[in-house]
């Protein structure tokens, strides 16, 4: 077996993510405290994203769309213009955010970069992903950036066979074990599941627990040492 190409998540794979959505929700939640407390206030926001993704996809734009949209569910059409001003600011607050990597990510790359093709493939805004590579100072390392509003086994098909030697060959790496290592694993490739302390509940799924392509890492750091070791 032969390992060309490695593909790597970016949120709360390579910098964090998760933890800066969580603080928009604080503020959120704090925002409609009036109107209702903080299970319902997240349990109508969750669902409002659910429903949205077909709409919006992944990222900052549109959870802050879905933010506005059940601040007027829940007010009944109340909210105050002031308050919708708040909503904004905070989604801003997410772009403006400093890109902050993960422990062990620079020295990750450069080793894996050293010895296989690694090809970017990441959900979310455009602008917004292309924006925080840029800001990581960690762009140099990817020979393919794919920003997706999709990831399942037919996107990895396309993307390891477009940037590298198909699925077979093929390495994808990532904190969501839903849109990272399930379809990844069924394309075809080796998955690696490297955890991160939060986790969306949209993007939670069970372990491929036996699966002979599958692994769980403690960090990214034992990432090149797995890999190396799959020829």
């Amino acid at each position: 077996m032969t390992i060309t190409t490695v593909g790597l998540d970016a949120d709360d794979t390579l910098w964090h993510n998760e933890t800066i959505f969580r603080l928009a929700h604080k503020q959120f939640v704090d925002l409609l405290a009036p109107f209702g407390d903080e299970a319902a206030i997240e349990a109508g926001l969750a669902a409002t994203e659910r429903r949205n993704l077909n709409t919006y996809g992944y990222g900052a734009k549109g959870f802050i769309l879905s933010m506005i949209e059940t601040a007027i569910d829940l007010t009944d059409g109340q909210v105050s213009t002031a308050a919708i001003r708040e909503i904004l600011a905070a989604g801003r607050e997410m772009f403006a955010h400093p890109v902050e990597p993960l422990p062990g990510v620079p020295e990750a790359l450069a080793a894996l970069a050293a010895n296989y093709r690694l090809v970017l493939i990441t959900k979310g805004d455009l602008m917004h992903q292309e924006n925080k590579l840029a800001a990581s100072g960690m762009g140099d390392h990817f020979q393919a950036v794919e920003i997706v509003s999709e990831k399942d086994a037919d996107t990895y098909c396309r993307v390891f066979a477009r940037h590298g030697t198909g699925p077979a060959e093929a390495v994808m790496a990532g904190n969501s074990m839903k849109s990272d290592v399930v379809p990844a694993l069924k394309a075809g490739c080796w998955g690696a599941y490297i955890p991160y302390p939060l986790i969306w509940a949209h993007e939670a799924a069970e372990a491929p627990v036996g699966h002979e392509r599958y692994a769980e890492l403690a960090s990214i750091a034992d990432l090149p040492a797995w890999v190396d070791g799959l020829k």
